[in-house]
């Protein structure tokens, strides 16, 4: 969410904040988590581990790196080739947070996969990971929108976020390894 956030942001100087440039970043964030997801759950079932999981994270934390390396660039393209700041703003959200946001909706399935060990829980598992994660959004929105905005810039917390998400990966897959290195009994 707090990507999501920014991206009003990383677009605004170039095509407005408007509702439509709202809606399509949340456009482009619904499809590609919708699609993350599908991924995540297909990926889920062939030997899930840790270790699959932190390179989740580890690749997610690279596809986030170019919005705070690239964003000005190719929102300057963009803008100078599509005067419909609609189409603009679509084509922007689409080239600079699909792919990352894709990787990150991969995360919520495989963690389910990871945390059900009895079939019978699976819908108590779900709706405990679904709070935290739905908590943790809310969470990074306001902190995000009250203070980070306001003590940093766009590309220092996007760098903040790709590093948090690479040192969430190296830590599963450390974790995986001290633990033997055993894919999951159940997968």
């Amino acid at each position: 969410m707090g990507i999501e956030l920014l991206g009003g942001r990383i677009l605004a100087p170039y095509f407005g904040s408007s509702v439509h440039i709202w809606g399509s970043i949340i456009t482009v964030f619904m499809l590609s988590l919708s699609l993350g997801y599908l991924l995540g759950g297909k990926l889920s079932t062939k030997n899930a581990s840790l270790t699959k999981y932190g390179l989740i994270f580890l690749v997610a934390s690279i596809m986030v790196v170019p919005i705070a390396l690239f964003s000005q660039p190719i929102m300057e393209f963009i803008f100078t080739h599509i005067e419909d700041t609609r189409y603009g703003s679509l084509l922007a959200s689409t080239a600079l947070f699909f792919i990352p946001t894709v990787i990150l909706g991969m995360i919520s399935p495989y963690s389910v996969r990871l945390l059900v060990t009895d079939s019978h829980k699976s819908g108590q598992v779900a709706g405990v990971l679904y709070f935290v994660s739905t908590l943790g959004s809310a969470l990074g929105t306001i902190i995000t929108s009250f203070y980070f905005v306001l003590a940093f810039d766009v590309n220092t917390i996007i760098s903040a976020f790709a590093s948090t998400l690479g040192l969430l990966g190296v830590l599963a897959i450390t974790v995986n390894s001290l633990g033997g290195n055993k894919e999951l009994a159940h997968a």
